[in-house]
């Protein structure tokens, strides 16, 4: 994944622009920059770092290991759900754990719900850099007896990636604002997905489920959890999403490719589907698997209105060897210079409230999504939002969902055969 060398003048430009964010800048660097006098001596230290997708550090761990000499490190990477698994196990036997190890928001809450197995954020200068997140993110990886394991990466706000050159085949808009207007909601999403299947443009609609079920899910007040409660089986969000889905599916608009898989890449980088429901994230997915496609996507509004789906957050295991230089390095890669870096090389959308206003984040387009307007977009759908709940089983909710739709898909149920099994497998899971 490439990565844009910003350079000492867009450095400058960061901190003079941003008073509010100066303050939280410095709070953060000089906690890194610490790191080299507190050091009792210059002896080597091997931080490893556990992620999962693409959180953008390559280019920060050179930056980071050229102030610091005496600290390597080294990123362990895993697909995303196996990341979270493997953390889990990891804690559960005591053994294994990186010494910051990434968590993603649909599984936060299952660890919060296990705060003795992390160091306490607010022990490592939390306090002082609380108020630089928005308070349901910092809230989000907080434990119910207070105690904060994470701190945020980034949160997912919400769009719609769609292929110009597809949409011109089928006989529809390509310009972004006219895209917009097609579908205020996700119904009118579908019938615009009908009109371009019966053009031919030799395409699908939409990948897959997995992608439409969990951006409609994330627009959702209530999801998977009210409170401490499990509700999949009581309030509507789930069902919304899933019915939304399921008449998606029945419309013939889905290519049936599991996302995730090499199918999925190929697809995008194939030109097999023309739209990609899209977190701020999934920019990074599209131009590292669809290289070749620059120019050829644009991006929209999302159907029904702002949402939030994803973002990440950087955790302390006990196990760790290193706890004061992986806090340093952890404060230091969430910091908000490190977040509108990553934002502008791969797309991961800063948590960090104050740059939202920041023209370097707010003004930014990208060029290979046509010169989308990506900084105003995201942030217009960042402060759009309605936080959501995410409980201790959310993830694997989510998958028991995803994995019902699935069934559907390949017609080994009929929808309310597949639901009345999502429920029982939920059911099973608490």
């Amino acid at each position: 994944m490439r990565l844009i060398n910003d350079g000492g003048i867009r450095r400058r430009r960061i901190v003079a622009v941003a008073g509010s964010l100066l303050a939280a800048t410095l709070v953060m660097t000089t906690a890194a920059c610490g790191s080299d006098s507190d050091t009792a001596s210059n002896e080597k230290v091997k931080l490893t770092v556990a992620t999962f997708g693409e959180f953008g550090y390559k280019a920060l761990y050179t930056e980071y290991m050229a102030a610091h000499p005496n600290i390597e490190i080294v990123e362990r990477i895993t697909k995303t759900e196996d990341h979270q698994k493997n953390l889990a196990a990891h804690l559960a036997t005591n053994s294994g754990a990186a010494d910051i190890e990434a968590i993603e928001e649909g599984w936060v809450g299952q660890f919060t719900s296990q705060p003795g197995k992390f160091y306490d954020w607010m022990e490592y200068g939390g306090a002082e850099l609380k108020s630089a997140w928005p308070a349901w993110k910092w809230q989000q990886a907080s434990s119910p007896d207070g105690k904060v394991i994470g701190l945020g990466t980034d949160v997912g706000g919400m769009a719609m990636c769609y292929r110009k050159d597809l949409f011109a085949k089928a006989g529809l808009p390509t310009d972004r604002a006219e895209v917009s207007k097609l579908w205020p909601t996700w119904d009118e999403f579908i019938a615009t997905g009908v009109k371009f299947e019966a053009a031919k443009p030799g395409a699908k609609f939409m990948d897959g489920p997995a992608v439409m079920y969990r951006s409609i899910l994330g627009q959702q007040p209530v999801g998977i959890y009210d409170g401490d409660k499990v509700v999949v089986d009581s309030a509507p969000g789930v069902k919304t999403a899933w019915d939304l889905t399921i008449k998606a599916m029945n419309a013939g608009l889905s290519a049936k490719i599991a996302a995730w898989t090499p199918d999925w890449n190929t697809g995008m980088a194939k030109g097999t589907f023309a739209t990609l429901a899209c977190p701020s994230w999934m920019m990074a997915y599209i131009q590292t698997q669809a290289k070749d496609t620059a120019g050829k996507w644009d991006i929209a509004d999302v159907p029904g209105g702002g949402g939030n789906w994803g973002g990440s957050f950087l955790t302390l295991p006990k196990q760790g060897k290193h706890v004061k230089e992986a806090s340093e390095l952890a404060k230091w890669l969430v910091a908000p210079e490190q977040q509108a870096k990553v934002f502008r090389a791969v797309g991961n959308f800063p948590s960090t409230v104050s740059l939202y206003e920041d023209s370097v984040i707010k003004d930014f387009k990208n060029p290979f999504f046509s010169d989308a307007p990506v900084g105003a977009i995201f942030s217009k759908s960042v402060k759009t939002m309605v936080p959501q709940y995410m409980g201790p089983k959310s993830g694997d909710v989510n998958t028991a969902v995803i994995n019902g739709l699935t069934r559907v898909e390949q017609g080994k149920q009929t929808p309310d055969e597949a639901w009345t099994q999502v429920l029982k497998d939920v059911k099973a899971l608490l």
